[in-house]
């Protein structure tokens, strides 16, 4: 299966999405947190993604007498470059933002279902605004957004840091 293929299933992005940030899981913990996902799927994807090197082992230990593993995320193969993604055909990035939309979907509906949530004090948002820009303006976007983002992507866990995620969208809204 190509990578492409193999990130394009809706419980293996949201897997890819639950271990990012550098987070570590085992396969229960997964399961815990996405309980709409029966755990024999949840553990057969998880399989699939370890094979193909999107998930490595982080460490095992026994419970039980059985051997659980902790995985991480192997950020190169997690994710579709430049490259890959400009040989993709229009159906392939239709397909593939309609995965990812109903992955984002599962991962606020999970937060929502969280005891405690509050998206006013959580500072949840999902505005949208329409920009006019000439290609140089976008260009100057890109340039000042990607590196304030980036600038915290290597935050690690911390005393008042909570994991947010963040998934700017961005595409022309009509031709000219």
């Amino acid at each position: 299966m190509d990578l492409l293929e193999l990130l394009l299933h809706p419980v293996r992005m949201r897997i890819v999405h639950a271990m990012s940030a550098g987070r570590t899981r085992t396969t229960t913990e997964l399961c815990a947190g996405m309980p709409d996902v029966p755990k024999t799927s949840l553990y057969r994807q998880v399989a699939l993604l370890a094979e193909a090197g999107v998930l490595e082992v982080d460490g095992e230990q026994r419970v039980h007498g059985a051997v659980e593993r902790r995985y991480r995320l192997n950020r190169a193969r997690a994710s579709i470059d430049q490259e890959a993604a400009a040989s993709m055909s229009l159906d392939d990035h239709r397909r593939t933002f309609a995965v990812a939309m109903t992955a984002l979907i599962a991962d606020f509906n999970a937060y929502l279902d969280h005891e405690g949530a509050d998206p006013a004090a959580d500072s949840v948002g999902y505005r949208q605004l329409a920009l006019w820009l000439d290609p140089e303006e976008l260009a100057g976007l890109l340039a000042t957004v990607i590196p304030a983002v980036l600038a915290h992507a290597g935050n690690g866990p911390g005393e008042g840091r909570r994991l947010y995620q963040l998934s700017p969208i961005i595409f022309p809204l009509e031709r000219e």
